[in-house]
């Protein structure tokens, strides 16, 4: 059989191997003087001009490959041979490509060109050139929509992990900065990985990370969602258990307090673990801004998720049953206009929270420059129409736009949902048995939040276990230039005097 007939069976095989897709090239050309080759690549992975140019430079290297390839074939006994089958041996690393050589392997040439490698078969010496000139689309690093901040990094990540780990690096400096990958998804065979600060990180929390990637063995893997659900310690809770962040700067503060991140390709998204209750309303911000201006923020941020929660439980509770704990002058004027509304106050409370949510979720799938008049239509035309058609009072107009408000001022997307979401069932407690019925659901709440974790770690911590310093902490931002150790998080206890 000669050089040609097997390379044209090759490419036959090889186009029925990728099933004939449109995007996948595969051809003869000739390396060298004559030698002749197969060049594989998928189309819609690389760039052609690339391709082209990196050939042209191969050309030149006068066959010193080549040589090298084929003496590993006629001078190498058995037992070297197999040696150099598991051998790859780097030819040329440049800043915009990477080329290897290793021993021809159908199911690794399949692996490398799914990866967006270009491979050049030399089936003589049974050996394959891999070209790492892989090029994904992705955005610019800018700063993410739904994090936005006042002061500091308008820095965002990115669907591409080496542009997202220069993010970090240049902001960690340190050989102690480890990276870990692992492969998901059995069809997709997506990319996942892992980072923390060797010497602060949380052991027990890392290892518990690395067992439940581990145990992942699913077909399709394609959402830093479902990631998400096989790390969280318990799915069932309203409550994310780790951090969703799209800002470099959190996620470097982060991992320099002993957690970890995770990340993938798919998603600008990182997850960042073990986290608290109170990590969710904390911002770059803070700690960006003068120590007494961050501190006040942080506090108006942490009354903004309890009036967000109970105040409609507390009008709703107020004027079915309490409503000797207003002035005379406020009661009188309450009772009236609620007298002239036909539904009880939850039904009231109920349209309206009703109302601002349909217009947030229409807000925020039509093209933002609808979106804002659909929110100015909202707030204005149809709050007018419902107060002058008299199914919902004014003062309930004033309590629903205010709990919007404060929802809104929660920097986390996922903790902004929980609380809107929370506040349906305190207001059917609070109809039904008034006060009692918030001191129920406070209760229910407390116990559900005391019982959560955060991989094994305390998610009600430090007031639970109960840690003063700690506590201080989650109120108020001190001075940077205040001596203090390297804080752990979840790590065994050490002084501290931040």
């Amino acid at each position: 059989m000669t050089q040609t007939t097997e390379i044209k069976q090759e490419i036959k095989r090889l186009n029925k191997e990728f099933l004939h897709s449109a995007d996948f090239v595969v051809k003869e050309v000739t390396l060298g003087q004559d030698e002749k080759v197969i060049l594989c690549y998928y189309s819609s992975l690389v760039n052609k001009k690339d391709v082209e140019q990196n050939l042209w430079n191969l050309k030149r290297m006068n066959q010193s490959f080549l040589q090298d390839t084929n003496a590993n074939k006629e001078n190498s006994n058995e037992t070297e041979a197999s040696e150099k089958s598991e051998m790859q041996t780097q030819i040329v690393n440049e800043d915009s490509i990477t080329i290897t050589t290793e021993k021809y392997n159908q199911q690794k040439l399949i692996d490398y060109v799914c990866n967006g490698e270009t491979l050049i078969i030399l089936l003589e010496s049974k050996q394959m050139i891999r070209l790492n000139n892989v090029e994904f689309a992705h955005n610019s690093p800018e700063e993410p929509g739904n994090e936005q901040i006042l002061r500091g990094s308008h820095e965002g990540f990115v669907e591409n992990f080496e542009t997202n780990m220069q993010l970090i690096r240049k902001r960690i400096k340190n050989k102690k900065l480890v990276v870990k990958k692992i492969t998901l998804g059995k069809e997709t065979k997506a990319t996942v990985y892992y980072l923390y600060v060797e010497n602060v990180v949380d052991r027990g929390a890392l290892k518990i990370v690395e067992d439940r990637l581990n145990a992942i063995d699913i077909d399709m893997f394609y959402s830093i969602g479902q990631l998400s659900d096989y790390l969280d310690d318990q799915v069932w809770s309203p409550f994310p258990q780790l951090l969703n962040t799209e800002r470099p700067d959190r996620v470097v503060a982060n991992i320099l307090e002993g957690k970890i991140a995770i990340m993938s390709d798919l998603s600008p998204n990182a997850l960042v673990g073990p986290v608290t209750f109170f990590s969710f309303y904390q911002t770059p911000d803070d700690f960006n801004a003068r120590v007494f201006v961050g501190s006040f923020y942080r506090l108006m941020r942490l009354f903004s998720i309890l009036s967000a929660i109970f105040l409609p439980a507390f009008y709703i509770a107020i004027v079915s049953f309490h409503f000797e704990i207003l002035p005379l002058e406020l009661a009188n004027k309450v009772k009236t206009d609620i007298n002239q509304i036909p539904y009880r106050p939850l039904i009231e409370a109920l349209i309206m929270e009703v109302t601002i949510e349909l217009i947030r979720e229409a807000s925020v799938r039509l093209p933002k420059s609808i979106g804002q008049t659909i929110g100015i239509v909202g707030g204005l035309v149809i709050g007018d129409a419902i107060v002058s058609a008299g199914l919902v009072s004014n003062l309930m107009v004033i309590v629903v736009a205010f709990t919007a408000i404060s929802s809104f001022v929660v920097p986390s997307i996922e903790l902004n949902t929980t609380i809107r979401m929370l506040r349906f069932p305190f207001m059917i407690l609070a109809s039904l048995f008034g006060f009692f019925g918030i001191v129920i659901g406070t209760f229910l709440l407390v116990v559900h939040l005391l019982n959560l974790s955060s991989f094994k770690r305390p998610y009600f911590s430090p007031i639970i276990p109960f840690d003063p310093k700690g506590i201080k902490k989650i109120f108020f931002r001190g001075p940077y230039y205040e001596p203090h150790r390297q804080p752990t998080s979840f790590s065994p206890k050490k002084d501290d005097k931040a």
